[in-house]
């Protein structure tokens, strides 16, 4: 049974649940929301559904139920690799079934059929200033090829709720398939003297895409962890807010993805490991351009909390622990990378920070996040160009927001349009207004 078949059956076990829901239980509250959930950005409200992850406090992110550490076991993986199939990733993530290898390997060769890009795109990216940002480039090429979307034409020709889904999912793995050679030509175009270099079509989509940017190995394994790592985040974070935002409208997955990746671009959202990254390096020059003592480095983080500035990196808006996908990409860094200076000042900075933090008081959470560590295998493998990171975030993200919206039409979710207040009324509701 293939993908989409396996993908049809679970669609058809599902729709019932919220049927159900909507009927039966639709008036059972979730919480009460505050005045201060109204004007600080929605934080903590429960109003989205996704099945694809949950961001446990304690745990961290569960992909289907599986924690990092399981996924990155269970599923199948390339010959002699220590990271799964990203492609395999992808049937996991609509299904919430692990693949046998078989199926993670039918995926890759469905991907390689959808995989070619249009000259088009090539053409659009070639016209644009090359020193435009990469994210701009990437987000256009996407919205680019807006007119293959098989699910704009199947709206065209007569909208079917039951079977919309199915145009989404065909949108999807064309637009997932696709962005590797679009993200790869972009790099060798803008950095590397405008030399790219074409797909290898027995590779898989981790490793065609180092390939293609030109890393040997254990790039491919990086670009495997890289991209699972940062595929989903539940929805309420910009990138798959916005994606399914855009998808509620009926809009394609083309427009839909583009719209997320515009949000990722945000300096409070994907912009954070370069600026991490630029943090740590000036730590690194600023103790004598070697690995500090841990009482020089401790004085440095105490310096910067008391003049008022923040160490990058430690913090979440909902982790109460070590982010996983930190610790997934430490434990990669202390198998290929354990004598690099940049990851010492890393792996030092995670023994002291926490402590410092707690004393110092003011942190809900001292604990690092993904942010924390990715710079510096991206930087260590000689991806030195900052702008691009949040371009490799983007084909991550793309993985689980692309899930996303392929179950938001199964399921026949309405378009989102909450309901706004005046501060008039805030005011009235807190007993205050004139």
């Amino acid at each position: 049974m293939g993908l989409k078949d396996v993908l049809k059956k679970k669609i058809d076990e599902h729709r019932p649940r919220i049927a159900k829901l909507t009927k039966e239980f639709g008036d059972v509250k979730l919480g009460e929301v505050t005045i201060g959930q109204a004007i600080g950005g929605a934080r903590s409200v429960k109003c989205l559904v996704t099945d694809i992850s949950y961001l446990d406090p304690v745990e961290g992110i569960r992909f289907r139920g599986l924690t990092i550490p399981e996924v990155m076991e269970k599923l199948p993986k390339p010959k002699g690799k220590d990271y799964p199939y990203v492609e395999g990733f992808w049937y996991f993530l609509l299904t919430g079934d692990v693949p046998t290898m078989a199926q993670a390997e039918e995926v890759v060769e469905d991907f390689k059929k959808r995989a070619q890009v249009p000259q088009y795109v090539i053409d659009v990216l070639r016209a644009m200033p090359r020193d435009t940002h990469p994210m701009t480039m990437l987000s256009a090429a996407v919205v680019a090829m807006q007119r293959e979307s098989k699910f704009a034409k199947f709206y065209a020709e007569g909208f079917n709720k039951m079977t919309a889904w199915e145009s989404m999912y065909e949108d999807s793995c064309d637009l997932l398939a696709k962005l590797p050679e679009i993200a790869a030509y972009i790099y060798r175009m803008k950095y590397k003297g405008d030399t790219p270099i074409a797909s290898d079509m027995s590779l898989d989509f981790g490793g065609n895409f180092a390939h293609m940017m030109g890393i040997p190995a254990p790039y491919d394994d990086v670009a495997r962890m890289y991209f699972v790592l940062h595929s989903d985040h539940e929805s309420g974070n910009v990138s798959a807010h916005t994606t399914h935002l855009v998808a509620s409208a009926l809009s394609d997955a083309y427009y839909s993805l583009s719209a997320g990746l515009n949000g990722l671009a945000g300096p409070l959202h994907g912009l954070a490991n370069q600026e991490v990254l630029g943090w740590i390096q000036d730590v690194y020059a600023k103790l004598g351009g070697k690995v500090p003592t841990k009482e020089d480095l401790k004085k440095f983080l105490w310096d910067t909390l008391n003049s008022g500035q923040v160490i990058p990196g430690y913090g979440h808006a909902v982790l109460r622990k070590t982010d996983p996908r930190y610790t997934s990409q430490r434990e990669y860094c202390q198998k290929y990378l354990p004598e690099d200076e940049l990851f010492k000042v890393v792996a030092m900075i995670y023994d002291v920070a926490p402590d410092i933090l707690m004393e110092h008081g003011k942190a809900k959470n001292p604990w690092p996040n993904v942010d924390a560590q990715s710079g510096v295998i991206q930087w260590f493998y000689g991806l030195r160009e900052y702008d691009f990171y949040t371009v490799l975030f983007g084909v991550g993200r793309a993985i689980g927001v692309l899930a996303n919206i392929t179950w938001d039409r199964a399921l026949g979710y309405p378009i989102e349009r909450p309901k706004s207040v005046t501060t008039d009324m805030l005011e009235a509701a807190a007993g205050i207004k004139k």
